[in-house]
């Protein structure tokens, strides 16, 4: 199926690695131009090189600092003369019993991952208003339903949700769609990383209807459709990918 996504530019921030990384991966396949936006540099810069050259752009940006984010669309729009795509994937866990959650754990979490997909969001749309059409993803997680120890990532993650329908009220009128993923329990080297790990893995695999973890391309997959031709009169939705698991 031709997803129309050729000579396209899409904006990926947290890019470097897991989801966002295969996220690139997907829309640089479909012959779509991408920015591997990450706040690593020498991270970023080692995924670029494994995408198609000449359609593969590094911009490391804060997405909590307007000043880089400026600077990054910028950069995509000087080497690719527009931005189509933007899928705000950047976040990150800092887990914690709200009692002793610091206000520091909080506050970087509710940035990254809200501010942060406001900033970038910002930027771009007026450049999808005026050429009228226009893709937005925002990544948001099963964990807007609530998780104990996340009190921040899940008021950020339900955040997303919000933001992502009221801006799809504001975007439609120029045919910019604005679309969320939720995806649950992803095999990535920052859930990998979490304590006991093994456990979570083999629960996750039993209160799961589809009995496997999730991987990166699942949600890539999502994400490829939901920034197609394909996609065009869905808008304000929310697209769990978390194999049946609520």
């Amino acid at each position: 199926m031709d997803l129309g996504l050729a000579g396209k530019t899409a904006i990926v921030t947290g890019a470097a690695n897991g989801i966002g990384a295969a996220i690139t991966t997907r829309l640089s396949a479909e012959g779509a131009n991408v920015v591997v936006c990450d706040v690593n540099l020498e991270a970023a810069e080692a995924h670029a090189s494994t995408l198609a050259k000449g359609r593969a752009l590094v911009a490391k940006a804060d997405v909590t600092n307007a000043a880089e984010v400026s600077e990054m669309v910028e950069k995509a729009l000087a080497a690719f003369g527009g931005v189509d795509i933007l899928v705000n994937n950047a976040g990150l866990t800092r887990d914690m019993r709200i009692t002793k959650m610091s206000e520091a754990d909080w506050d970087i979490v509710v940035d990254v991952i809200l501010k942060g997909a406001f900033l970038c969001t910002r930027a771009v749309l007026p450049h999808m208003s005026e050429q009228k059409w226009g893709r937005i993803v925002n990544i948001s997680s099963r964990a807007h339903l609530g998780n104990p120890g996340q009190a921040n990532y899940s008021a950020a993650k339900a955040g997303l949700i919000g933001f992502t329908r009221a801006l799809s009220l504001e975007a439609g009128r120029n045919f910019v769609t604005v679309n969320a993923v939720a995806p649950g329990m992803i095999n990535t080297a920052m859930v990998r990383s979490l304590p006991h790990w093994n456990a979570i893995r083999e629960n996750a695999e039993k209160t799961t209807p589809i009995p496997r973890i999730g991987e990166p391309e699942d949600i890539a997959d999502a994400v490829a459709f939901l920034v197609s031709e394909r996609a065009s009169y869905i808008s304000g939705e929310v697209l769990h990918v978390t194999g049946g698991r609520y």
